[in-house]
């Protein structure tokens, strides 16, 4: 489900997030349902295993548009037992009384974009809020929710791999169940997109720091017992979250909202879903079209297994080559894995691809090499 709005936008972000002084929320919670029920037709009685509530800013949404939508869930579909309901904050959202509101309705994990444990870069990363709200943010999730991710962005402006030590030592430090460390990235069509055009972003780590960086990350989660099992995402055992781990293994997943991409797997073909990306328009052909949808487009077995290699590659159980067969028709090129695997760069099992450490670090070129003609 995702929500574009935002109270700002961040200039590294390239997420489909939009500004809006005023918002409709009876409306937004109409198209929503009328969305669920389409959707629900088609796929009828399948289990449902997670819900992920992501943006823009889902800790905006009125708490009684949130139990809406999971109260209509059940008209659908079996939920699973240990059905993962997710929503993300950002800290200068999080109110006491709202968060108990989300527990309410449902949501039993939240994911906090924290993004730094320092003042002065979480103004150059153009957040909101300060560490002083982020820490009291982080306390509020952890008494409310049982399960509760926090967000940090690393390869900063002028940040050195001390300085990141001591930041993760410390985000450790808190006895996180789950951690989500992403190394900043410049994307074009964003704020600091522009800035770095322009020469305007100075103090940004090489690729030898920047790799550095990395693979302390990895050597301090797994002492600290969130090894990684994604390229950014680091869990106790047990605390990965459930929804991202289907997107990586290739699985179905509804995707409603201005900007939300699905897969769903119908009369045995894979398809790919969009939506527009502007707000006004998909309200508008929800409203009038009674579809979100901007296009649908059954997967060639070409696409659906690059696909697929692109996002199981990413995690540390690897790709099932098997699956991979089934999907292409033929295996993936063993001299290239060879290639590889000489290299350190991957390793396999009787049924799996796995990159390494080393190679997760260098993972798109590895794709790149690996995807099939």
């Amino acid at each position: 489900m995702h929500w574009p709005f935002c109270a700002a936008k961040c200039p590294y972000c390239d997420f489909n997030s939009h500004v809006a002084r005023q918002i409709d929320m009876d409306a937004w919670q109409k198209a929503y349902l009328s969305e669920l029920d389409r959707y629900g037709r088609e796929t009828k009685n399948r289990v449902l295993n997670s819900v992920y509530f992501g943006g823009g800013t889902p800790s905006l949404m009125d708490p009684v548009v949130v139990g809406a939508i999971l109260d209509k869930l059940s008209d659908h579909w079996r939920l699973a037992n240990d059905l993962e309901i997710t929503l993300e904050a950002n800290p200068s959202s999080v109110e006491a009384g709202r968060f108990a509101g989300y527990r309410s309705a449902g949501v039993n994990r939240v994911s906090l974009g924290v993004q730094a444990l320092s003042d002065l870069d979480l103004r150059a990363l153009g957040r909101l809020h300060d560490l002083a709200q982020a820490l009291t943010a982080l306390d509020t999730a952890r008494s409310t929710f049982d399960r509760v991710n926090f967000d940090l962005i690393y390869a900063r402006q002028n940040q050195s791999l001390d300085d990141w030590r001591a930041e993760l030592q410390r985000a450790l430090g808190f006895e996180p169940d789950h951690l989500s460390l992403y190394q900043l990235t410049i994307e074009n069509g964003t704020a600091f997109g522009e800035r770095h055009r322009r020469g305007k972003l100075p103090g940004l780590p090489d690729e030898d720091r920047a790799a550095d960086m990395f693979f302390f990350t990895q050597d301090a989660c797994d002492a600290a017992g969130l090894p990684a099992y994604e390229v950014s995402n680091h869990a106790k055992p047990g605390q990965e979250s459930r929804h991202n781990l289907i997107y990586w293994r290739g699985g179905d997943y509804v995707g409603i909202g201005p900007g939300a991409h699905g897969r769903l797997t119908l009369n045995g073909r894979r398809h790919a879903t969009t939506t527009p990306l502007n707000p006004v328009a998909w309200m508008a052909a929800v409203g009038e079209t009674e579809t979100g949808e901007l296009q649908r487009e059954a997967l060639s077995a070409v696409d659906h297994a690059g696909e697929y290699l692109m996002m199981s590659l990413r995690t540390t159980e690897g790709t099932d080559m098997k699956r991979f067969a089934a999907i292409l028709g033929k295996n993936i090129n063993r001299n290239k894995i060879n290639d590889m695997a000489d290299l350190g760069l991957v390793k396999t099992t009787p049924d799996h691809l796995i990159t390494t450490r080393r190679g997760r670090a260098v993972l798109n070129a590895l794709i790149t090499e690996l995807l099939p003609d």
